[in-house]
């Protein structure tokens, strides 16, 4: 009888304001250790916390991206616990009223279905400190930049069933996030980390005991911890054991989970309304504004890719995972003008161009798409002089790799200077077909005695040498009209 797997996952998003939550110290990354940490993080007596409304209306922005009922009446607690880079004893977090209630966000999967991910809740809490051990022998360091920093932790329902489904739903809520612009999202940076809760059962059987991988920071290290765990997990129920809920981490170099604790329960954390934080309360106004200034979100993008630039689920898929690539298309596709600016005939080679060739040139480069050196008007005008036949496409990527090598301002002026304008000139044509059919007189007599076949696979020889002939200028559609009659005898 197979196992059926029970994931939820609980996303921490560092929110990218200026200062922290409740102090008026730096949020930069990166800054020398202990810069960053004023009175109030360090929960000094006499000392009181002042909410960042700046945070409050970034959680809003989330909750209305995920459809979810927005918490008018939020109360800040105290979550108590010890750990040595958590100075004050206790992290201001939200419990019982959180800033965001309950909502959800569409994953697609790999054979292209739509499911639904419930999200339970999402609140607005502080970040704790960072302890440094590599470099104190036989010591600990305590960094306490990160301590106050402002986080909105968001807890799914138990909806997944798989390490891909996982992964597919951390990598939907990291591009709303960059959509919102309430976060970087960068993972390698802190500001974006998972916990992931993951249990066993049989089908149609009560859930299993959950234990929970802590700050997995990578959609690669989410889907190897989970599969980590998944395959202990089963190990241990098939040998008899049971599972004790527990805290574990992920060991990258050995790729397993290892246990650290017990897992904690709501009541251990003795959580009470915080007595220096009035209750947070959102107004009609204020939501009102909030939900006016939205973005165009990823599914509603992907909708318009789909329907009115007629783009394949997938390649709108893979455009829309990612803001700055989203743009990138849609300025590549303003940029290319005319009759198909903005249209259908032009959306097709500008998604193949943006997703496959520019993609993997930047990926060699090991560049992202904002770091592009080319641009999306640039690109727009290759591709402009593409579908107007001023190039072939075998003599666009030529022109393409000058671009990326800065050794043009536009696609024209590549053109110009090496001069690789396309041969329309059907006299020309001819007049290098007639050269290159001397030239074969054994493959000529050759083709016209053969059946269609063989003649196919000989027809793509003579456009070879012709393209070749031409340095590849010679227009491909007037080379086979004019190859077929000169063939034909």
């Amino acid at each position: 009888m197979t196992w059926e797997v029970v994931i939820g996952l609980e996303v921490h998003v560092q929110l990218n304001t200026r200062s922290k939550i409740f102090s008026g110290s730096a949020t930069t990354f990166g800054a020398e250790p202990n810069t960053q940490a004023s009175l109030i993080d360090l929960g000094m007596p006499g000392v009181l916390p002042v909410l960042n409304a700046e945070a409050v209306r970034h959680a809003i922005r989330f909750g209305l991206g995920i459809e979810a009922d927005i918490g008018r009446h939020s109360v800040f607690a105290r979550k108590n616990y010890f750990y040595p880079d958590l100075p004050k004893g206790y992290q201001i977090s939200q419990m019982d009223h959180p800033i965001v209630g309950k909502g959800h966000i569409d994953i697609t999967l790999d054979d292209g279905t739509v499911k639904r991910i419930g999200i339970t809740r999402a609140h607005l809490e502080e970040d704790a400190g960072k302890s440094l051990h590599e470099d104190f022998s036989g010591m600990t360091g305590i960094d306490l930049n990160r301590a106050g920093t402002p986080l909105l932790e968001i807890v799914s329902e138990p909806d997944m069933r798989s390490a891909k489904e996982a992964v597919a739903y951390a990598k939907a809520i990291h591009a709303l996030i960059r959509y919102l612009d309430i976060s970087d999202g960068n993972m390698a940076e802190g500001s974006m980390r998972c916990d992931c809760n993951v249990s066993i059962r049989r089908p149609g059987q009560p859930f299993g005991t959950r234990r929970e991988i802590k700050n997995v920071n990578s959609f690669k290290f989410i889907e190897k911890a989970i599969q980590s765990e998944i395959a202990w997990q089963i190990d241990e129920l098939e040998s008899g054991r049971a599972i004790t809920q527990a805290t574990v981490l992920y060991d990258v170099a050995k790729n397993e989970t290892r246990a650290m604790r017990s897992k904690e329960e709501a009541n251990d954390y003795r959580y009470f309304p915080d007595p220096d934080l009035l209750p947070v309360v959102v107004d009609d106004a204020t939501l009102d504004e909030i939900r006016a200034s939205l973005p165009e979100l990823p599914a509603a993008k992907r909708q318009r890719f789909e329907n009115e630039l007629g783009l394949s689920a997938y390649d709108a898929g893979v455009l829309v995972a990612s803001r700055d690539l989203a743009d990138f298309f849609e300025g590549t596709l303003a940029a290319i003008g005319g009759a198909a600016a903005g249209g259908a005939a032009a959306a097709k080679p500008a998604a193949n161009w943006v997703t496959v060739e520019l993609l993997a040139a930047l990926n060699r480069s090991e560049l992202d798409i904002t770091q592009s050196p080319v641009s999306p008007e640039q690109l727009g005008g290759l591709i402009r002089r593409i579908l107007d036949n001023t190039i072939s496409g075998k003599i666009a990527k030529q022109v393409f790799a000058a671009l990326m090598a800065g050794e043009g301002a536009s696609a024209d002026e590549i053109i110009e200077k090496q001069g690789l304008k396309q041969e329309t000139d059907t006299g020309a044509i001819e007049a290098v077909l007639q050269e290159v059919i001397a030239a074969n007189a054994a493959q000529v007599e050759q083709y016209r005695a053969s059946d269609e076949a063989k003649q196919a696979k000989l027809f793509g020889f003579f456009v070879g040498q012709a393209m070749k002939a031409s340095r590849g200028k010679a227009n491909p559609a007037v080379v086979n009209e004019l190859l077929k009659k000169l063939l034909a005898g």
